[in-house]
């Protein structure tokens, strides 16, 4: 268990920053997908479009933290909690990474282990005006460019470079508009009381495990609610 009880890393009462994010799309690879993030207030909207047909079917749209130099220790808490508003009931993926290496010659970045969680909000809560989910760090599947890598060392929670939201096509599953309202991501510990006060709207294992081939059980442990 953690010792401290919350620490707000983008959004809340300090907002958002649009300098310390940018957006990293399939362009990259010659794709045409593209996103944002507009600020209003203390929330931010990301939001864009993904196309998977210049790529054949695949296709990513991503926002991340800026600064190769930015490193955030949250080893005193026991996971990320992400408070949303509206948002459509699309299947968007949470990334951490605890490791930038410096660019090749060609100017490219290189790739480095991902630590991802793939998240739906159900049709409910994407009406609702505040819900949130709360992310374990056992939760959080290594992957090495969209693979799962399963002899990756742990999250370095003390050493965390870089944070990311991004829509992905999931081979197909999913492609055009998309638009998931963030008003602010922490790292908590405890969990919020999750008994009082709210409601479960979904906990179901996503898609996107299934289509990563796990031959175990699938489970998805973080809870999706809704303030009452």
């Amino acid at each position: 268990m953690g010792k401290k009880d919350e620490i707000t890393l983008f959004g809340g009462d300090g907002g958002w920053n649009a300098s310390e994010w940018t957006a990293s799309d399939d362009r990259v690879r010659g794709g045409k997908s593209q996103s944002y993030l507009d600020i209003s207030g203390s929330s931010a909207r990301f939001h864009g479009n993904l196309d998977i047909k210049t790529l054949g079917g695949a296709g990513f749209a991503s926002q991340r933290t800026t600064g190769e130099d930015k490193t955030w220790d949250l080893s005193d808490y026991d996971g990320i909690r992400i408070d949303l508003g509206k948002s459509d009931s699309k299947c968007y993926t949470f990334i951490l990474k605890d490791e930038i290496l410096p660019r090749s010659p060609n100017g490219r970045e290189q790739s480095t282990t991902s630590y991802e969680y793939d998240f739906t909000v159900s049709e409910d809560s994407a009406l609702a005006e505040n819900s949130f989910i709360f992310v374990p760090w056992k939760e959080f599947k290594p992957t090495y460019r969209g693979k799962e890598k399963k002899d990756a060392s742990k999250l370095n929670k003390k050493n965390v470079k870089r944070l990311s939201i991004m829509m992905r096509s999931f081979f197909g599953d999913q492609e055009s508009e998309f638009s998931l309202h963030i008003k602010s991501i922490k790292a908590v510990s405890p969990p919020v009381d999750l008994e009082k006060g709210y409601v479960i709207v979904t906990n179901e294992g996503s898609e996107a495990d299934k289509k990563r081939g796990d031959s175990d059980k699938i489970e998805n442990s973080a809870d999706v609610r809704v303030r009452l």
